[in-house]
């Protein structure tokens, strides 16, 4: 099985330079004005451009991109949180939450410019294992 993520947003070439610039990730394939292809991560992520105010699904909701919660959001695991904290930052990420630390690592929290949230995190000792 792979897992492909998908990601609407308002403006491809803004949200193209920020998850680059913000992710150290690179572009694949372009396809026409309305995805982009982005790799560097263990799954390719596509970024689609879907307009504000269009209907989410058939009959449904209109996008929105101001800050909005969703139970499912990426998280991005890095070596040098600090670092990675920094870049995401200097590319316009909005930081939620400044680095914290827990038993398994620390973990910072950010919403990218068309409000989807995600955190980078990095792992100590056995990561998550050390809850069990």
């Amino acid at each position: 099985m792979q897992l492909l993520v998908n990601i609407d947003v308002a403006d491809l070439a803004i949200a193209t330079d920020f998850y680059c610039r913000a992710l150290g990730l690179t572009v694949g394939r372009r396809f026409g004005a309305t995805a982009v292809e982005l790799v560097g991560a263990p799954s390719p992520i596509y970024l689609l451009a879907k307009p504000a105010g269009g209907a989410a699904t058939p009959g449904g909701t209109a996008r929105d991109y101001a800050r909005h919660w969703t139970p499912v959001h990426l998280d991005f695991v890095v070596d040098d949180l600090e670092a990675a904290v920094e870049r995401a930052r200097a590319a316009g990420a909005a930081v939620e939450q400044e680095i914290t630390h827990h038993a398994w690592g620390d973990l910072a929290l950010f919403a990218d410019p068309f409000g989807h949230g995600f955190c980078l995190l990095a792992f100590r000792g056995r990561g998550y294992d050390e809850l069990l």
